[in-house]
């Protein structure tokens, strides 16, 4: 079980790590206004060269692993298995939409 837990706390940051970019890229003050393939390769960018995606990700990932550690069992559900079971479970749904989409348009 501890590896399952590394992995989903692992899953976990990349996933909430890569959500607060594309917020970030494309949050609503943003003056800059990309779109098409701009749009994606200023995501890409934001989300490899920066280091405050690679710090994020490494913060919530040790505190996810952390909280996976709790000997209070009420602290580790609400620390540890409500956020990363949400988080994956949203990120898994984005994955599955984009690839429905892609699925839909390609075929019609």
């Amino acid at each position: 079980m501890a590896y399952a837990k590394a992995i989903l706390s692992g899953m976990t940051a990349v996933i909430a790590t890569e959500l607060l970019t594309i917020w970030w890229v494309l949050r609503p003050w943003s003056s800059q206004k990309a779109t098409g393939m701009e749009l994606h390769f200023s995501v890409l960018r934001a989300s490899l060269v920066h280091p405050q995606p690679w710090i994020l990700a490494i913060f919530l990932f040790a505190t996810f692993f952390a909280a996976s550690r709790l000997d209070s069992k009420t602290l580790r559900v609400v620390l540890f298995w409500i956020p990363t079971v949400t988080i994956s479970c949203i990120g898994i749904t984005l994955v599955t939409l984009v690839a429905y989409v892609i699925t839909q348009f390609r075929n019609s």
